[in-house]
């Protein structure tokens, strides 16, 4: 233990919670058996691609299909085609995948298996608008939930009443055949129906909650927009629906098993783990001054652990931007951490997004240190300034602390260790 260099202890922690929860380890003991007539592939999220590589490895027989993935984030698969589109907005390639995969799933039998692929990010890459909504009304509404501080469940009960093809109405459109849906989790709590807005699940939501959402945000919609959510065209297929009988899901991959990963790891180091939670939500900012302050009570008072440790927590923060600068959750939650530390000694820290880039930048995450205040001022830099501007990326990036690993092709959202020494 007296060895032990925290960055990179920290950084192995990272490595492990994405391996753990990769499609090549968690995919294949859930491939159901050929079916009697066709195998159609399809799928939508950050994973998609990577999901799909997995099942032409290990599938025996026909298969053919069609996924969508965000940019940067596709595999070579030979059967199954692979597009790329825009997250977290959406853009027309979404739209024109999410359109060519209702057309693919039109005129299967019961003979025939549908074998669904879906991970975090599959709500913007599955961009289908509802008729009589246009893909630019959608953005606008994508882009002010995203900038509001709405959660991942408001965020996709909107996206759900305004689709053709999300909250189960893919899954209805594949009729008679039957549907296996594989989920890689990225909601705290790993509710199937809310991971990229449940294209194949049934929904409890209705277009009134949708509407209540956009209100306690105060988001301005177009006029066809109120119009549809005022209408029953707005509303979703609901569990107990009959026309879901004999269709299964399960969920493959989920942040708690990222993090039982990640805690291995820091034990074989000599190093007591402790999982906080694996689905913490709230502001990023809030969350970084909670996690600052039980570092803070382990550090000196023993309590409620012992040190060393590290404390490890996984879930999908907020971020209401103010500012101008830049950074996505994973970045404001270091910034805010630095800021309530404010140098405390013995506490190191990294904060990621385990599918590799943070928000909309090029970044997994950053690392902190005891002297990353100290740094930062030497360069003119004060953290509480820069998370006023929501600038947590050029704060770590002026200290050479970013994280970049690339895409990952997999998804369970935000890892967080503080490693208290």
């Amino acid at each position: 233990m007296t060895n032990i260099d925290p960055r990179r202890l920290l950084l192995d922690m990272y490595a492990a919670a994405v391996g753990a929860v990769s499609p090549q380890r968690c995919l294949p003991p859930y491939l159901p058996p050929p079916p009697r007539g066709r195998t159609l592939v399809i799928g939508a999220g950050k994973a998609a691609a990577s999901m799909a590589k997995t099942v032409e490895e290990h599938w025996r027989g026909e298969l053919s299909g069609l996924v969508v993935t965000r940019y940067g984030h596709g595999s070579d698969c030979r059967r199954i085609e692979v597009v790329e589109a825009a997250h977290p907005v959406p853009d027309a390639a979404g739209r024109q995948a999410a359109q060519r995969i209702m057309d693919m799933v039109r005129g299967l039998g019961e003979d025939d298996l549908v074998l669904c692929l879906i991970s975090g990010g599959g709500s913007a890459l599955l961009a289908l608008p509802a008729p009589g909504i246009t893909l630019e009304q959608k953005q606008a509404i994508n882009r002010a939930l995203l900038r509001s501080g709405a959660n991942i469940g408001e965020m996709n009960c909107v996206r759900k009443h305004l689709s053709a093809i999300k909250g189960g109405r893919l899954a209805l459109a594949c009729a008679p055949a039957r549907v296996v849906t594989l989920l890689i989790s990225d909601v705290p709590g790993d509710d199937p129906g809310v991971i990229a807005s449940g294209p194949t699940l049934p929904d409890p939501g209705t277009s009134t909650d949708a509407l209540a959402i956009l209100r306690k945000y105060a988001i301005e919609v177009p006029s066809e927009v109120l119009q549809h959510l005022q209408s029953l065209a707005a509303e979703t297929p609901k569990p107990g629906d009959p026309r879901f009988a004999g269709h299964e899901h399960h969920v493959i991959a989920s942040a708690q098993q990222a993090l039982e990963a990640a805690a291995q790891v820091a034990r074989e180091a000599g190093i007591a783990a402790h999982i906080l939670s694996d689905d913490i939500e709230g502001e990023a900012r809030d969350v970084g001054r909670v996690h600052a302050a039980i570092a803070r009570q382990v550090a000196l008072r023993a309590q409620p652990f012992a040190k060393p440790c590290v404390l490890i927590s996984g879930g999908e923060t907020t971020v209401t931007v103010r500012g101008k600068g830049r950074g996505g959750r994973n970045a404001e939650f270091l910034l805010s951490l630095a800021a309530a530390l404010d140098g405390m000694p013995g506490v190191h820290a990294i904060a990621c997004d385990t599918d590799g880039i943070d928000g909309s930048e090029d970044n997994a995450g950053a690392l902190y240190a005891p002297d990353s205040g100290e740094r930062a001022r030497a360069l003119g830099l004060r953290a509480r300034a820069m998370l006023d501007d929501n600038d947590g990326y050029g704060y770590f990036e002026a200290l050479g602390d970013l994280v970049v690993s690339g895409p990952t092709r997999t998804n369970v959202n935000d890892f967080r260790a503080l490693l208290i020494l």
